[in-house]
């Protein structure tokens, strides 16, 4: 098998055209590279000054009522990590800013896709449109003459009369194009290390390693196909023609199909559906028995309790703050009922998607793409709660100062000094670590190295049967 490579790859090099498509693939991959990598860089440079300018003004607050400055909030800034160059996922749709206030639980905003005329079907144009689109257009183009070639040279008939079997045959072509793809991989990752060696984390280097590992694995098995239809059928025409529509329904037609059908099994309520119900529950209650006035007046008769006071003017306290207090939890209540359940369908729905791996491994590719570059909708999900989390704290951080800080109730005047404001902790959003979220991926992985096993096995029982004169 060693020669059968061997010779494919000296064949390779005396191929002008390919030598000069790989040259040309080379370059776009870096010149690709080095703008993704700049455009990232300058948008972690703009976040880091817009998140420094945010905090500067928070700092610099004058003494202030705290609800005042529960209203005038904060910003959370989702700070992509460095494989956000390579493979952008849903980053350029979901945005990458959110508001954090008191009462209100804000969307993301400023998306790249919102301010963008240019974004297309494919995206924006990254690395990843070439190892996911292009690379695979080489490996079939490059291995659908594989046997026919071979046939009408009458090569063919010499290296069977040598003692190579059909199976090694096919296995001996199909790693000589894998090798070729997975070696423009490993320069287009290499570049992602290089350009990016001063960001760098051992997180991001394992990171790589998996995205270098998935996009092997597919490779390899578009290779074994390819080089055994290539086989299997008669003419190059009839090999060309087939992968190229197996290619198609794989890239273009199955994800749409497939991503329709989990949203129809696992649909999302609608933006008008949704907010109606989120107001309904803030006026109503959950349950649809405890309006917000019976709350405040039930709240009201636990703290005089608790107080020993017949009044609230007797209150060493500000009861107003807990009143605020009390409606952000019972708002975080229904958050978490709201959002909580679209989360799990959102989950469900990427489940759902992830089982189109059995029929199309390049579904399984995409997903782990994004899974390990860190930019799919968990990350994304990830962040939101993180960000709600800390809203929750720091809005929590000022209404109790306002109830607790030496305030009484319906002392509107009252303001907090600046150095309390300073002592408000910022939010700093950290990408999760791979290892700590392996295991939502782990099935894509597992697909394919079932495809990869599934094609071994065939091309091994039934290349006796191929006609290959």
């Amino acid at each position: 098998m060693y020669k059968i490579i061997k010779n494919e790859w000296i064949s390779y090099f005396r191929k002008k055209a390919l030598v000069s498509i790989t040259i040309l693939f080379i370059v776009f991959s870096t010149v690709i590279s080095f703008l993704s990598i700049k455009q990232n860089q300058e948008l972690l440079q703009n976040q880091d000054k817009a998140k420094k300018h945010i905090r500067q003004q928070w700092d610099a607050l004058n003494d202030m009522n705290p609800h005042g400055a529960a209203h005038y909030g904060s910003y959370a800034f989702k700070k992509t990590n460095v494989l956000n160059s390579l493979d952008d996922g849903v980053n350029a749709i979901t945005g990458n800013v959110l508001r954090l206030e008191g009462h209100v639980q804000n969307e993301m905003t400023y998306s790249e896709a919102s301010q963008s005329l240019s974004i297309s079907k494919f995206g924006k144009l990254k690395p990843i449109l070439l190892l996911q689109y292009v690379l695979p257009l080489f490996i079939i183009f490059l291995a659908f003459t594989s046997f026919a070639a071979e046939r009408e040279n009458g090569r063919l008939k010499l290296l069977i009369i040598q003692g190579a079997s059909p199976a090694k045959l096919i296995f001996g072509k199909a790693i000589s194009v894998a090798l070729f793809a997975i070696v423009l991989l490993l320069i287009t990752i290499g570049l992602q290390l290089i350009l990016n060696k001063n960001a760098l984390s051992n997180d991001m280097i394992v990171r790589c390693f998996l995205l270098f590992f998935s996009y092997s694995m597919y490779y390899v098995i578009l290779s074994l196909l390819v080089v055994f239809l290539s086989a299997k059928l008669q003419t190059a025409t009839a090999a060309l023609t087939t992968s190229l529509a197996i290619w198609v329904v794989w890239t273009i037609f199955l994800p749409k199909i497939w991503g329709n059908t989990v949203d129809k099994i696992n649909p999302l309520p609608s933006r008008q559906v949704f907010n109606e119900a989120m107001k309904e529950d803030r006026s109503k209650g959950i349950d649809g028995h405890n309006p917000s006035e019976d709350r405040q007046k039930a709240l009201e008769k636990e703290i005089l309790l608790k107080y020993k006071v017949d009044s609230l003017s007797q209150l060493p306290i500000n009861f107003n703050g807990l009143v605020m207090q009390a409606d952000e939890d019972y708002g975080s209540k229904v958050w978490d009922k709201h959002f909580g359940n679209n989360y799990k369908i959102v989950q469900n729905q990427k489940k759902w998607y992830q089982y189109s791996g059995i029929i199309n491994p390049f579904a399984s590719l995409q997903d782990a793409s994004m899974g390990f570059s860190g930019t799919d909708v968990l990350h994304h999900l990830d962040f939101l709660k993180k960000a709600e989390n800390y809203r929750r704290v720091f809005i929590k951080t000022l209404n109790y100062k306002q109830a607790y800080g030496g305030s009484k109730t319906n002392d509107w005047d009252w303001k907090a000094d600046n150095a309390f404001f300073k002592s408000v902790k910022d939010f700093d959003y950290q990408t999760p670590s791979i290892k700590s979220n392996f295991s939502d991926y782990a099935t894509n992985i597992i697909f394919l190295l079932s495809w990869l096993v599934a094609l071994v096995l065939i091309i091994y029982f039934t290349s006796k049967n191929i006609k290959l004169l």
